[in-house]
């Protein structure tokens, strides 16, 4: 059934209920939202707080990480507030798409992975009628099975289903596990409600919800008068929806949605430089340094080359003339994709070199190291320059391969040693600290980069914090494991002027399809030792495979020159797989930085632009209680390049990895320029997916 809804792309979410998913009010819907949406709701209703976001992983099912407060809900407490703050997740999975006769019909999971606060379980059908009209009835379980309540339809069948365990539901100690034994058991009500659609911009809302509020009501004296609730969603020109409901009888509530397109950039495209018209070759030819009885003009050319590529934002790092061919390496400090820089590079070289050269081999590299090789045919630029379909033809008649190492005789003049520095604000956050929700530090950043050799780079950073309230936490770990990532905000708080990485850093291939880093030195802010890396990753494989060692002492709070007492031994063997289409997984199994053994799983959707959503989450030998709060070590991770807010080509990216909490079970070392990433961007997969800009 999955497989046969997987093909199929339902109609887009006409509302979206409170809890950030589509629904009416308080009640899911059978819908889904745009497939690849990014979309964040926030909302107030009597003393609760809840802010969501959803992304809609595939055109069957969407995810939800929830982050509510409740306010009164511990009366009269003094040690940290009487506010509950929640952290929860929702899955939410398409059974069936409408058809002209039968509704669309979902299956959904509502905080499974939380504190069980709105811990429920529903299945639920929609059907459109005359397309403004939506009906929508559904049985819940859990918090959705309160008024009008009875026995679960699933107990004729299984026993169990009969009663619902209170182990982990609304056990706010207990967060963060998967309590498979709670799913669809105990009583189930029925809930359902319309929407109609009044016009392009409003629509109106009716619902009855078996939501009793009950956790509530016995804390914090919210009212639940009646079951019905009203409401009305007002959706603004630039896609986003304010709601206004009365609710239970007893309150009013209000929340807004705004969606985000990741394939659609914020700036409109095209804002950078055009690329350099192609030149008759006739009259590139004729061109002064490519002058036959010039005895120089090799040099003219190669200066000529330099200069028309720093234009573009390359370095030249190598250039050697073979026959008909021209090889030559450049390091892309510019544009977010590579097929980009190959194009421009392409573009350059056919404006620069004489009528003789027929064939381009364009290496990319990085710090000195190649990554690969791209033969581009001269003439194929020329006939497809205003084909329609240019780039995708290019592509198909270009020829990727490894590159070849880069030896001494074909450096050009002063491509190595290479300094570069990089300077400006940097912004720091940190979320769900039960004491301050949001934390966060701003500051001024230097970085510098010198590589003494292709390769061989010796790199620093200083961090100097300027405002914000990072290190003001002043909640103690508990922590019975060693305190390897939970004492970092004494790391804020102990520390002014910091040394964030002083690497000595050497990558290399020790062989066909292979690639090797060693790095010493302060590897990051809280440790500092060695690092040791091998990867196996063909150029046209969407497999890589890989395997890193490290020992390393933790670094002293003021995060300067001294270490503390532990130090560790860990390391990982990792799978990588460039799934088909716009996703992405990896698997890493070792050993963790507190000495626990297990495995961390990671699936990324990548839209062809840069951005990136995803989660993960690590299982190791270190049980439930031992880690504390949370259970495991879990995720979502938003990457997206700055190009995508400004339409100017760019290779930063800005990113967030949103933790519900961060404890010292499965906590791994974060190592500068991984070799997956370092070299990814430059294989086959990776260019195939961004030649779409080969001729921007």
């Amino acid at each position: 059934m999955f497989a046969f809804a997987s093909s199929l792309t339902p109609a887009a979410a006409q509302t979206v209920s409170n809890y950030g998913t589509p629904g009416l009010l308080e009640t899911p819907t059978a819908e889904m939202f745009e497939d690849g949406a990014l979309v964040f709701t926030g909302g107030v209703l009597n003393h609760s707080l809840r802010t969501t976001m959803t992304f809609q992983m595939l055109p069957w099912v969407h995810g939800s990480f929830r982050y509510g407060a409740i306010s009164g809900y511990f009366p009269g407490r003094v040690v940290g507030g009487e506010t509950l703050y929640d952290r929860s997740f929702d899955v939410h999975f398409l059974l069936r798409k409408e058809s002209r006769t039968a509704p669309a019909v979902t299956v959904g999971l509502r905080d499974f992975g939380g504190t069980g606060i709105y811990a429920s379980e529903y299945v639920v059908a929609t059907k459109t009628f005359r397309d403004r009209l939506k009906v929508t009835g559904g049985i819940g379980w859990g918090r959705m099975a309160g008024r009008g309540s009875f026995s679960n339809p699933l107990g004729l069948f299984f026993d169990r289903f009969k009663k619902r365990p209170t182990s982990g539901a609304g056990g706010i100690g207990a967060t963060g596990q998967l309590d498979f034994g709670n799913w669809f058991r105990g009583d189930a009500a029925f809930f359902g409600g319309f929407s109609w659609q009044h016009s392009d911009r409003l629509t109106l809302m009716a619902e009855y919800s078996p939501d009793l509020y009950s956790s509530e009501s016995g804390r914090n004296g919210f009212e639940v008068r009646s079951p019905l609730n009203f409401g009305a969603q007002y959706k603004f020109k630039n896609g986003g929806r304010l709601t206004a409901s009365y609710l239970y009888g007893s309150t009013l509530g209000v929340s807004y949605t705004y969606f985000i397109d990741p394939r659609q950039s914020v700036a409109p495209g095209g804002q950078g430089d055009s690329p350099p018209p192609l030149l008759p070759i006739d009259r590139v030819a004729l061109a002064s340094w490519n002058l036959r009885d010039d005895p120089k003009s090799s040099d003219h050319t190669k200066t000529v080359l330099q200069q028309k590529l720093e234009e573009q934002g390359l370095r030249l790092v190598s250039l050697e003339t073979r026959g008909t061919s021209v090889n030559v390496t450049v390091e892309n400090a510019k544009y977010g994709q590579s097929a980009q820089a190959i194009g421009r590079t392409a573009r350059v070289l056919a404006n620069t070199q004489g009528a003789k050269v027929e064939n381009f081999d364009i290496s990319l590299a990085s710090n000195g190291v190649s990554l690969s090789r791209v033969r581009i045919n001269r003439a194929d630029l020329y006939e497809l320059e205003h084909d329609p379909d240019g780039s995708w033809r290019s592509f198909a008649r270009a020829e990727v391969s490894n590159a070849i190492p880069l030896v001494e005789g074909q450096l050009v003049d002063g491509a190595f040693p290479n300094f570069s520095y990089r300077f400006g604000p940097y912004f720091q956050a940190s979320f769900f600290d039960p004491d301050s929700p949001f934390r966060f530090e701003v500051g001024a950043t230097l970085g510098v980069d010198y590589t003494l050799r292709p390769g061989l780079t010796f790199s620093g950073s200083l961090r100097q914090p300027v405002a914000g309230n990072l290190g003001d936490a002043t909640r103690v770990s508990n922590s019975v494991l060693p305190k390897v990532r939970s004492d970092w905000g004494r790391y804020a708080k102990e520390s002014d002027l910091r040394i964030e990485h002083l690497t000595a850093e050497h990558i290399w291939q020790p062989g066909k399809d292979l690639y090797a880093r060693a790095t010493f030195g302060y590897l990051e802010s809280m440790y500092g030792g060695l690092s040791a890396e091998l990867l196996w990753f063909p150029i046209n494989s969407r497999i890589a495979l890989g395997g890193e060692l490290n020992y390393v002492k933790q670094r002293d709070f003021d995060v300067l020159f001294g270490f503390q007492d532990y130090s560790i031994a860990t390391g990982h063997i990792s799978a990588y797989y460039d799934m088909p289409g716009e996703y992405h997984a990896q698997l890493d199994v070792g050993r963790y930085l507190a000495g626990d053994y297990g495995a961390t799983f990671t699936l990324d959707r990548e839209f062809n632009n840069g951005f990136k959503v995803g989660a993960f989450f690590t299982l190791t030998d270190v049980g439930f209680s031992d880690f504390g709060e949370g259970s495991f070590d879990k995720g979502i991770k938003i990457e997206f390049p700055v190009s995508w807010l400004t339409g100017r080509p760019s290779r930063n990216k800005l990113g967030q990895v949103i933790r519900p909490v961060l404890r010292d079970g499965g906590a791994r070392l974060n190592v500068r320029n991984r070799l997956y990433g370092f070299t990814r961007e430059a294989r086959s997969q990776q260019l195939a997916k961004g030649w779409g800009r080969f001729l921007r």
